[in-house]
């Protein structure tokens, strides 16, 4: 081989080396390839505590297929909602790490001494582990990391869904009543009787009237707590109207207060007042009398 052969090899062997250089599968991230971002087994999760950075949390537990919130007198907490983000969270998969560094974690804010949010998951006492969620790097993407793992993620997440605000964990529903039969006030008294709802005075309930009314129990949506410096306050307001009402579920009384040019609920089966929209309040207390009586003024 002349001098000028040699060096066209050596040439095509350096080409070679280039090419395999760029080319060769990264291992690093081939040691990520078959770990999950959190294999946790989300049916046995039956605690969940979500932090933020000004540690502030939200503390939830799960009874029996039940969500509550164990420091607002075991309120029912939003087992959609909670459910919902645990499947997000435990089922992600098909994304690759794209950082693993300590460097990495202070810059996405994944570290264990600085995030945005933490969750932490526990069964049965023992905690399972925890997810550091930080910057976001698109619309409904999060930057997150498993503490078990070096690998940090972009996963798709909703960051609102992880809110520590404990009033956003209230089930919004927990005051519906579904199957009335008995609805009793100061100003009418209905009761349902084969198939049929009577008044007590004989008449007959208006068909419109009546129906506006199972209807604002049946979809009775709260907006969270009253502030906790005007529960005393409002257990001494007058109530604007009081419901006295038997179902299939059992017997509750419903107290409905305004306030300041503000609207709540009490409802017997929960130690505190409830926010609620004017829309629902007025669908309670502006029932016509006469209307749902049955008789005519």
């Amino acid at each position: 081989m002349n001098r000028w052969g040699k060096a066209l090899l050596v040439l095509l062997l350096m080409q070679c080396a280039v090419v395999a250089a760029v080319f060769w599968p990264d291992t690093s991230q081939n040691r990520y390839e078959k770990q999950t971002f959190a294999p946790f087994p989300v049916n046995a999760i039956d605690e969940l505590r979500i932090g933020d950075e000004y540690d502030n949390e939200v503390v939830l537990k799960r009874l029996g297929d039940k969500w509550l919130l164990p420091n607002m007198e075991n309120l029912p907490a939003n087992t959609d909602k909670i459910e919902k983000l645990l499947q997000q969270i435990t089922t992600q998969s098909g994304n690759w790490p794209i950082a693993d560094s300590p460097a990495a974690r202070q810059r996405f804010q994944v570290a264990d001494y600085y995030y945005q949010k933490r969750l932490s998951l526990f069964s049965g006492g023992k905690k399972l582990g925890t997810i550091y969620l930080g910057t976001s790097p698109g619309y409904r993407k999060i930057h997150a990391r498993n503490d078990k793992q070096d690998a940090i993620y972009s996963i798709t997440l909703d960051p609102t869904g992880a809110t520590v605000v404990e009033n956003d964990w209230i089930d919004s529903r927990l005051l519906q009543v579904r199957a009335p039969l008995r609805i009793d006030t100061d100003l009418y008294n209905l009761y349902f009787e084969n198939g049929s709802w009577l008044s007590a005075t004989g008449g007959t309930p208006d068909v419109q009237e009546l129906e506006r009314l199972i209807s604002a129990l049946k979809n009775l949506q709260v907006e969270g707590l009253a502030d906790e410096d005007l529960q005393r306050e409002l257990s001494a307001t007058e109530a604007d109207l009081v419901l006295n009402i038997q179902s299939l579920a059992g017997d509750v009384t419903l107290k409905l207060v305004s306030l300041a040019g503000h609207h709540y609920i009490h409802s017997s089966e929960f130690p505190l007042f409830f926010k609620c929209s004017a829309y629902d309040f007025n669908q309670l207390t502006d029932v016509d009398a006469g209307l749902i009586s049955g008789e005519s003024f």
